[in-house]
């Protein structure tokens, strides 16, 4: 069980592991006594509690909406093809409660599609440029057979008393012992739900935003071949001439640029692609028009040879949606024993869904990257529960871990820029109003590419995360050398380095600067050979030696607060690039020397 000790460290509470007298995982270490800040107060063992997310200093709160709606919002429909074209949701986001109890399904899996491109042969007839794509809000059930989001709601209504009142956080009325109204008291039975509002606690559906009619970004003519083969994107890259009244050094970054995305061509044009030219080339950063075939190519998902590019993607995405219909499947005997009178959760027994796993996903999905409004769509939230669910099954020695929903933003924001004309999709971006073969390329690169990214890390997330565990104490090492004074400030404070380094690991630091950010970080990663584990270590060690001034100034409270919120939220690209460079300096001092390995007493 994890349990929380004192909030005060920016409003978020710190986790304590209490399952056993042995702890798999140095991370779930109990604070030592110097560090407690006197806090006696004893903690109900049978207390329930959740993980905090770090984004509270880049939220704008004045922007949150916090009312509930009684529809489900949806991408505006077509006049013209209201009654011809439909795009189904994906599978839904089972509903939480206190102790946890399995998600149920109304209804039974409609029958899957074939093909990964099955049912979209009229979209060659039309006109691209005219097509809508909505959301049907009288269909129960999305293409897996699992409820959609509107029946999700009626569901959840019909449940409710009729005096509960709305709680703005989408959760239920407390009584005056702080337990939820709705639950059932033999569920409540010896266990308590924790005041905090980012538990999981049995809520209503959620409320999308909806884009307004003619918003968003605009899909390219060309995605169909693009689709086919991503080198067809490099024909349709155009430079905006200089600007007139341009001075003379925003002339010289103009043509810079222009000289840098046309050596990415030349090299991704060729037959057989130089990985080492790509990777050197790669380090200072690969431009937005070329980065999703670029990181695809690095992360080897993509064939250096251009004959093989086009039926190796094919034949991975295909086995993606396969591997996807298949997880949601329902079992064999489904057909022959699901009638009317057969319960939800029965149905769901049938279906041979992980119900723990998919639980634990669609509570961490919603709140993935939350100030930015790409990520709060249904469309966008549907996808990378596929996403993580299918990679956790296909993966069982470590499965989910919460931190892998984070990684997997980059990608998504990488590939779906590729197909629209404006490269920014983090805002006035609905997804959900693109054809469903731009989605499904999307989401399959993006698990593919994911995968190759785990590959690499996955000891990071296996039981015990012993990966972390020698990452963390090689961060102390490595800190020890190059800043000793902030490293025995840190001791004398009693500030263990897993304490607030362990989601710089688990996370790849995506919680401490933006998406956006990231995957600059993220051209340089995929350009070193172990980028995403050996080089990641450097650049936590810039990254911590960076705030040293501050740092020792601090106690330990004033310390966890400030590592908990450090003001990144300006950050911009070259940021990122000094802190790259600082890394790259002491991985050329230190790697490959046993000097660093020396602990705090000199001893190796």
């Amino acid at each position: 069980m994890v349990q929380v000790g004192s909030p005060g460290l920016n409003g978020l509470p710190i986790c304590y592991h209490t399952d056993g007298p042995e702890n798999t995982s140095p991370f779930w270490r109990n604070r030592p006594a110097n560090a407690r800040n006197g806090s006696g107060k004893a903690t109900d063992p049978n207390a329930v509690f959740g993980a905090s997310y770090s984004h509270a200093d880049i939220l704008k709160f004045d922007s949150l909406s916090l009312t509930l709606s009684n529809s489900r919002p949806h991408t505006p429909t077509s006049s013209s093809k209201s009654s011809s074209r439909q795009t189904q949701s994906s599978p839904p986001r089972s509903a939480i409660s206190s102790p946890p109890k399995r998600p149920t399904y109304s209804q039974p899996l409609s029958q899957p599609q074939s093909g990964w491109g099955a049912g979209d042969e009229e979209d060659d007839d039309e006109d691209d440029g005219d097509e809508q794509y909505y959301y049907n809000e009288n269909v129960d059930e999305d293409e897996f057979g699992l409820p959609s989001i509107t029946s999700r709601r009626r569901e959840a209504k019909n449940r409710i008393p009729p005096n509960k009142t709305n709680d703005p956080g989408g959760g239920l009325t407390r009584g005056s012992n702080g337990i939820s109204a709705m639950l059932p008291s033999e569920q409540l039975s010896g266990r308590g739900i924790a005041d905090s509002s980012d538990i999981a606690e049995v809520r209503e559906s959620l409320n999308y935003p909806s884009a307004k009619k003619n918003e968003g970004k605009i899909l390219r003519p060309q995605y169909k071949d693009i689709l086919r083969d991503p080198a067809n994107s490099l024909h349709l890259i155009s430079h905006p001439p200089v600007p007139q009244n341009a001075s003379p050094k925003e002339s010289e970054a103009h043509s810079s640029r222009i000289s840098r995305i046309n050596k990415f061509k030349r090299i991704l044009q060729a037959s057989s692609i130089p990985l080492t030219e790509l990777r050197d080339s790669s380090w200072s950063g690969i431009p937005e028009e070329v980065r999703a075939m670029s990181w695809q190519l690095l992360l080897g998902y993509l064939p250096t040879s251009s004959e093989r590019r086009v039926a190796t993607l094919e034949r991975k995405r295909k086995a993606y949606l396969d591997g996807v219909r298949q997880a949601f499947e329902r079992g064999p005997s489904a057909s022959t024993t699901a009638g009317p009178k057969t319960t939800t959760s029965a149905q769901a027994r049938m279906r041979g869904l992980d119900e723990a796993l998919w639980h634990q996903i669609s509570i961490d999905v919603p709140r993935t990257s939350p100030h930015l409004k790409l990520y709060s769509y249904e469309a966008t939230q549907r996808s990378l529960e596929r996403i993580l669910y299918v990679w956790a099954i296909r993966h069982p020695a470590s499965g989910y871990v919460q931190g892998i929903n984070d990684l997997v933003t980059p990608f998504w924001q990488v590939f779906l820029g590729s197909y629209i004309t404006d490269n920014n999709v983090e805002s006035g971006m609905d997804p959900g109003q693109l054809p469903k073969p731009v989605l499904d390329a999307v989401e399959a690169d993006s698990f593919w590419c994911l995968t190759k990214l785990l590959d690499g890390i996955q000891d990071n997330y296996i039981f015990a995360q012993p990966g972390i565990v020698r990452q963390v104490s090689a961060l102390r090492d490595l800190t020890t050398r190059i800043d000793s004074g902030l490293a025995k400030h840190l001791e004398s404070e009693g500030v263990e380095f897993m304490q607030f380094s362990f989601r710089w690991m688990n996370c790849l630091l995506m919680r401490e600067v933006s998406v956006r950010n990231t995957i600059r970080m993220w051209d340089t990663y995929m350009a070193e050979e172990q980028g995403f584990s050996d080089f990641h270590l450097y650049v936590c060690a810039a990254f911590l030696v960076k705030w040293s001034e501050q740092l020792v100034k601090m106690d330990f409270q004033e310390i966890m607060m400030f590592l908990q919120a450090l003001p990144t939220r300006d950050w911009t690209e070259k940021d990122i690039e000094l802190l790259l460079s600082e890394a790259y300096i002491w991985q050329s001092l230190f790697r490959g020397s046993s000097a660093h390995l020396r602990n705090s007493s000199g001893v190796t």
